[in-house]
């Protein structure tokens, strides 16, 4: 089914909602979450010039979907669940590894070669080929993983699925997320960074380079190869003066580096645990 078609049926229905009573809507409803699930269309993509662009319809097909479809029993092994969106099963056929009790729910995409620990990536996501969820990581719903990161154990790329226009948090290719960091609110970290433990990103985090004569601040964004430690600033409130959490950039990782040995070489030359 043509994209084109499928994308303007669901901006109708979105302006229309007593469309959803209809099965043909349903359909393309459906039709889009399947393709989601297939990794034939994306939440956001990155274009050639380096912007990610936000595919507004596809997080709106997603709002829609919940409202047309019931919970149901889920079952896995003496486990049961409550809800609406089952969770994939064929890990054998995308090639993909599962550690038991890794769960991934029907509309993410995860890219052949992937390694699920015991880890949870809801609806939406997109976790790219060669990149480990690893222990107790969370994939919020729409976030975008490239290939070859490393989410430690702990970790929380956060969700946003609301307002459709909103960039989900996204982390590019060849990244390493420490242990227990937190992304949230359309944070964008670029290519090749590494975060050490516990680094906080939120949309209003101050994101300090202190790495040259003169602090850069950045927010939002993670340049590209930064390494990044947890870090604070003295605040004036009415009440007096208090630190207030920030991420520190202390260096970059060398482009002739290696990457997977660049990872721990990163960690070690600048101090940082993971």
């Amino acid at each position: 089914m043509n994209i084109d078609t499928i994308r303007n049926k669901i901006e109708e229905i979105w302006e229309n909602r007593s469309l959803l009573e209809l099965e043909s809507s349903r359909k393309f409803i459906h039709d889009t979450i399947r393709l989601l699930d297939q990794g034939l269309i994306r939440v956001a993509e990155k274009k050639l010039q380096g912007e990610w662009i936000v595919n507004e319809w596809i997080k709106k097909a997603i709002l829609l979907y919940f409202p047309i479809t019931e919970n149901r029993v889920i079952e896995a092994g003496d486990l049961k669940f409550y809800d609406k969106i089952p969770t994939k099963s064929n890990y054998d056929q995308l090639g993909v590894r599962a550690v038991p009790t890794a769960i991934a729910r029907y509309g993410s995409f995860i890219e052949k070669g992937a390694i699920l620990m015991p880890s949870y990536v809801n609806i939406g996501a997109y976790v790219g080929s060669g990149s480990m969820v690893d222990t107790w990581a969370t994939v919020g719903s729409c976030a975008q993983i490239g290939n070859n990161v490393h989410l430690a154990g702990g970790v929380g790329i956060g969700g946003v699925l609301e307002p459709p226009q909103a960039s989900p948090n996204i982390i590019e290719d060849n990244c390493f997320i420490g242990s227990r960091c937190i992304i949230v609110e359309g944070t964008i970290i670029e290519e090749e960074a590494v975060l050490g433990a516990n680094v906080v990103i939120t949309g209003s985090t101050h994101i300090l380079d202190v790495s040259g004569s003169q602090t850069v601040k950045y927010q939002g964004r993670v340049p590209a190869r930064s390494v990044v430690i947890p870090g604070s600033y003295n605040k004036q409130y009415p009440a007096g003066e208090y630190q207030v959490p920030c991420a520190l950039i202390i260096g970059k990782r060398k482009e002739s580096t290696d990457k997977k040995v660049s990872l721990n070489s990163a960690l070690r030359e600048f101090g940082i645990g993971h």
